[in-house]
């Protein structure tokens, strides 16, 4: 077990933006990721093994930098919901598209986390990033310490900030925009996790009728029995393609546009946790400037210094926030234009395909009149 780790400045000795996780291994009802990076030095690479407990630590520690001036600015790139071996309807709903595909989609998601954090000019500075990618043995399983996040979820009564009106246009326009992305994003994410899974249970379904149409093929010297079986096996073809051709749109789908939603939902729900956030030390702020106002002479010094340090905190907090969410803009647009030009390639490369072997189907049933 590793030491606690300090949050100082460390550069890391890998490749961000070439961090793979290459594999998933299960044992029992546990998850182990195989994580690969290549060395700056280029003399090799680092293996490491990670469970989702791991990747926890990771983000705990992410998020315990307190001491590093404006963190609660950050758009924190989202950590995916814990995965589960044989999970319930309700963990399976959480995860979404990153549920299917024996776990493919969740190692995709798991390194976009990965690589966006190694590529953060503030986060790739905490030293327990360099420790998970780079650290044969497993991060250390110390209790989490409290920070920001855990006195916000705690704090049930400062979800009344939410509504609070911004002194900032810029703030209060983000924060409008925000709700309702968060909303629209959420629901096509949904909407198109319905499509995929409904491919699925129809690539099912004409798999089961594929096989039910054998079972009508009979043997014997009847000429009609024989024309009969012999409609029956390429019936039994076509419907097998159409399985196929099933199977693969709904694998495109979830791949490309799927995943693409699925983060592009994920980090409107990391820009809200920051917004608000925002919004909390906004109330806080107001609140000193009140207090240092109406207090009386013997205080009064004091109440400053605490104005003063608000003030300070605050302004450092609008400072990377406005940074935080000129990158996002830039960086949502291109990732979501990448995931729907990679889903149309797919999905005509399909349509091809299907298309041929259609037509070979049609040219059999044609030799057969």
């Amino acid at each position: 077990m590793m030491e606690e780790v300090q949050e100082v400045k460390s550069a890391l000795s890998v490749h961000g933006h070439n961090i793979k996780v290459t594999e998933v291994l299960k044992d029992g009802d546990a998850l182990t990721f195989l994580i690969v990076s290549q060395k700056l030095s280029g003399t090799g690479e680092y293996h490491v093994d990670r469970t989702c407990d791991d990747f926890e630590w990771l983000q705990q520690h992410l998020f315990s930098q307190e001491d590093v001036p404006g963190i609660q600015g950050i758009i924190f790139p989202p950590l995916p919901a814990k995965a589960q071996v044989n999970a319930s309807a309700k963990v399976m709903k959480q995860l979404g598209f990153l549920g299917l595909g024996e776990w493919q989609p969740y190692c995709k998601a798991l390194e976009t986390f990965l690589r966006q954090v190694a590529s953060h000019g503030i986060l790739n500075k905490n030293k327990a990033v360099e420790i998970f990618l780079t650290s044969s043995d497993p991060p250390g399983r110390q209790r989490a310490k409290k920070n920001i996040f855990n006195r916000l979820s705690q704090a049930v009564e400062e979800m009344r900030k939410e509504g609070h009106k911004d002194v900032d246009e810029f703030f209060q326009t983000e924060r409008d925009h925000n709700l309702a992305l968060t909303g629209y994003t959420k629901s096509a994410a949904e909407r198109f996790l319905d499509v995929v899974l409904t491919e699925q249970k129809i690539a099912v379904a004409c798999g089961h009728f594929s096989a039910a149409l054998h079972l009508c093929v009979e043997a014997g010297e009847d000429p009609d029995k024989q024309a009969f079986s012999r409609i029956c096996v390429k019936l039994s073809e076509v419907f097998d393609s159409m399985k196929k051709n099933m199977m693969s749109m709904a694998e495109n789908n979830m791949n490309t546009l799927g995943l693409g939603l699925d983060l592009e939902s994920r980090y409107q729900e990391a820009e809200k946790e920051m917004l608000f956030r925002r919004t909390c030390k906004l109330v806080e702020l107001e609140t000193a400037r009140k207090n240092a106002e109406k207090a009386k002479p013997v205080k009064k010094a004091a109440m400053e210094e605490v104005k003063k340090a608000a003030e300070t905190e605050f302004d450092h907090i609008c400072g990377v926030a406005k940074q935080e969410i000129a990158r996002f803009e830039g960086a949502r647009v291109e990732m979501l234009q990448q995931a729907m030009v990679q889903w149309c390639e797919k999905q005509l490369l399909t349509a091809k395909e299907s298309a041929d072997q259609f037509n070979q189907h049609l040219q059999a049933f044609r030799g057969m009149a």
